[in-house]
């Protein structure tokens, strides 16, 4: 069995008697009190996460925009200092070997966040792509904890019990603080992944430690990656290994506009350029699902007639909106809004309707 690696904050999370749980080769918090009540703290106050589980790479050197822009779908070209992309790195076939985001410290050196269950996949891969550049690639996960300050309140916390005014920031910029000498800079981000307005802070773990402690004595709401999960997909957030894969490309997934096809060359985007062109057989959509049967992933989705259109990818039970939803993945034709659909759940069927995916308003910075 393989050993499970533990963020710095692990003892933490313990002593507050956290369900603990496997995510991504870690150890992780999946609830503290509750995930309702933790949900509902993020959508009404502030909540904190440890997200230190996340990969963090550095890539920098004199092609470093040339670089980045050559192995992510989005286009960094000609960006301010400051400013953060959300996008894919893709495989020549079009699938997704990673989401990420891009930070733009300078038009010599690039910041990657890339999912912790693909750390090792990714920086591989990075790394594979990287002979033909002037760059050097760095995987810097083991030098930066971090966590995520979530909800209407984020401002305020992060100002009144950690001293830092990020008001200025505007929604996917980032800033650094050298605070520590000897300590990596601290790096705060207006991004979160919760559909609610927030922050997200990497620093030591010494530095992480500190804030964390004084976010829960002040009373924001630790939370764990159970709600994590159910605040990202009722605002239509996608999760890598359910909504995205390798064989599952960014058109298929309805994320199109983080795919600049206009960009001279990507990875991918020969593959991605023959799909367009041929039409997609499948997409991702919303479903609202009736009766009392929750969607789960994998479970199949069916036509009025009864045959095998696609398959979950997430559901649940919404929190907020106290319906069952679920995103799924289904053939083309049968993906318009308003179409009636089936799912599986067990032995029975429950009648299902198409909608939007993003089954809750954002809520953030304008």
């Amino acid at each position: 069995m393989e050993q499970l690696k533990t963020t710095y904050l692990h003892d933490r999370h313990v002593a507050l008697g956290a369900l603990m749980s496997p995510f991504g080769g870690f150890d992780m918090p999946i609830q503290y009190k509750g995930i309702v009540e933790e949900h509902n703290a993020v959508r009404q106050r502030c909540g904190v996460f440890d997200v230190s589980h996340m990969g963090e790479v550095r890539v920098s050197g004199s092609d470093a925009c040339r670089f980045v822009n050559h192995i992510f779908s989005n286009d960094i070209a000609g960006a301010p200092d400051g400013k953060i992309f959300y996008g894919m790195m893709l495989n020549a076939d079009g699938g997704v070997v990673d989401d990420l985001l891009v930070y733009k410290v300078s038009d010599d050196e690039y910041f990657l966040v890339i999912n912790a269950s693909n750390i090792d996949k990714d920086v591989k891969w990075i790394k594979s792509h990287a002979g033909a550049f002037d760059v050097t690639v760095e995987d810097e996960s083991d030098v930066y904890s971090q966590i995520a300050v979530q909800g209407p309140d984020a401002e305020r916390c992060m100002r009144d019990v950690l001293g830092m005014d990020s008001s200025g920031l505007d929604f996917y910029t980032f800033e650094t603080w050298k605070v520590y000498d000897g300590d990596p800079d601290i790096i705060v981000s207006r991004t979160g992944y919760t559909g609610e307005d927030g922050f997200e802070i990497y620093a030591s773990d010494e530095r992480i430690s500190e804030f964390w402690d004084m976010l829960v004595k002040a009373g924001v709401q630790p939370c764990g990656l159970g709600c994590r999960d159910t605040l990202r997909f009722e605002a239509g957030l996608p999760l890598y290994g359910d909504e995205l894969d390798e064989d599952i490309t960014p058109l298929e997934a309805g994320l199109g506009m983080f795919v600049k096809m206009d960009k001279p060359e990507f990875i991918g985007k020969d593959a991605l350029a023959a799909q367009k062109a041929a039409g997609l057989a499948r997409k991702c959509v919303g479903l609202k699902v009736e009766g009392q049967a929750i969607p789960r992933h994998g479970y199949e989705v069916l036509d009025a007639a009864g045959n095998v259109v696609g398959a979950v990818t997430t559901g649940y039970h919404s929190i907020t909106l106290d319906e069952n939803l679920a995103m799924a993945l289904v053939s083309a034709g049968h993906s318009k809004v308003g179409t009636g659909l089936q799912v599986r759940v067990r032995r029975k069927v429950f009648p299902a309707t198409v909608i939007g995916k993003r089954f809750y308003t954002p809520n953030y910075k304008k």
